[in-house]
């Protein structure tokens, strides 16, 4: 059995392809998830959760 992993897209990437990466995963398009992203981001919290997820989530060793 195959098991999905989260990784950090190599192909889908705008700043670090965490987005890329959660896109992937969950099989949407990443634009909707940096929308997303964005609209969280204006919090504060959102670019400190994109650091530390740029930071843990490693990179698709695939590509």
């Amino acid at each position: 059995m195959d098991t999905k992993r989260l990784y950090r897209s190599r192909r889908n990437v705008m700043i670090a392809g965490v987005c890329g990466g959660l896109g992937e995963y969950f099989n949407i398009d990443p634009t909707i998830i940096r929308l997303v992203w964005a609209i969280f981001g204006c919090t504060g919290a959102g670019i400190v959760a994109y650091i530390l997820a740029a930071i843990i989530v490693p990179s698709n060793p695939e590509y």
